[in-house]
């Protein structure tokens, strides 16, 4: 893969070119490991609603969906009512699907019990961090055995709209796994993030 040249002259992973957002998201929060719930809760709502969609409309759109759903506390969302689901459907500032909005509430209901049973949703979902060397080479695959795996464990739990495709994505994103490709000059930071991560 043809790594983009930035501004500063360093590489980076090709796709952080492909739109002006994309490479502060890149260079400061992509592959960087992440233990906050609120965070993790986000992203996988936000992957969720990606899905069919670009992830530049996504992150275009992420201040509108944190003023949306409550900065993503998804003790809030869960007691979400029929109002609420109006109002979302009426606001511009997100993607209005009424599937997906549905989803939000219906998983930040399922985070609640799952805060309940675990003490933390970063103490799950880091559970499902996959060995290094059970992946490809960065950037070669849209699915793994774990993100198959903790997508079957969330399906079983009662998530919904969460496949293995955007559960993989979800992993990259938060830092289970660093998939910065080798000539990124992220990757060694991602690296380090990773190294000193204290896991859940």
């Amino acid at each position: 893969m043809t790594d983009f040249v930035a501004a500063d002259g360093l590489a980076r992973c090709k796709w952080s070119g492909a739109a002006p957002e994309f490479l502060d998201y890149h260079d400061h929060e992509w592959g960087f490991p992440v233990s906050d719930d609120i965070r993790l809760f986000e992203k996988l709502c936000l992957e969720s609603f990606q899905s069919g969609l670009s992830w530049r409309t996504i992150l275009t759109k992420r201040e509108g969906f944190r003023a949306a759903f409550d900065g993503f506390d998804f003790h809030k969302i869960a007691r979400y009512n029929a109002r609420d689901i109006d109002r979302l459907l009426n606001d511009e500032s997100i993607v209005r699907h009424a599937g997906k909005i549905a989803a939000v509430i219906n998983n930040a209901a399922c985070a609640v019990k799952m805060v309940e049973t675990e003490g933390k949703l970063a103490s799950f979902f880091w559970g499902f961090e996959p060995n290094a060397e059970d992946l490809g080479p960065p950037q070669s695959q849209s699915t793994s055995e774990t993100s198959i795996a903790l997508a079957r464990e969330l399906k079983r739990r009662g998530w919904k709209f969460l496949g293995p495709t955007t559960v993989f994505a979800f992993m990259q994103a938060m830092g289970l796994i660093n998939d910065h490709s080798e000539g990124c000059a992220i990757r060694a930071a991602a690296d380090e993030a990773r190294r000193k991560f204290q896991r859940p």
